[in-house]
């Protein structure tokens, strides 16, 4: 299953910016989706995910009280609402998915999706 991912771009210090996520395939069933963030030099971070069949949204602490995730179980797409941003947030973002039934504390672990999207770059200017 491939993803897609949209809406990074340019954006000061404070502003705002929304990710998308769906999957290419109408047909695809994922139980859980997540967002993982990947900065220059630095290794692939964990920021956000949610269980479909929760209901349940967890975030990251580097992102708690600034970012939101949300979903539109019909059609499978996964949102990043990401306020007050800052330089550090800077990073290409990537959307990942999984069939499987991931455990809380494996939402974290990418090796655990097996499907990503291509990325979309967020830079946060000072």
């Amino acid at each position: 299953v491939q993803l897609q991912a949209s809406g990074g771009g340019l954006v000061q210090t404070g502003g705002s910016l929304r990710l998308s996520c769906a999957p290419s395939s109408r047909t695809s069933s994922p139980t859980t989706m997540a967002w993982f963030r990947q900065a220059p030099g630095k290794e692939r971070e964990y920021v956000a995910a949610t269980r479909f069949s929760f209901g349940t949204v967890y975030l990251a602490e580097s992102v708690k009280g600034r970012f939101t995730v949300s979903r539109d179980n019909a059609k499978k797409t996964l949102y990043l609402q990401m306020n007050s941003l800052e330089p550090e947030d800077t990073a290409v973002y990537y959307c990942a998915s999984t069939r499987s039934a991931l455990i809380v504390s494996n939402l974290h672990n990418s090796g655990a999706y097996e499907s990503w999207g291509q990325g979309t770059l967020v830079t946060v200017s000072s």
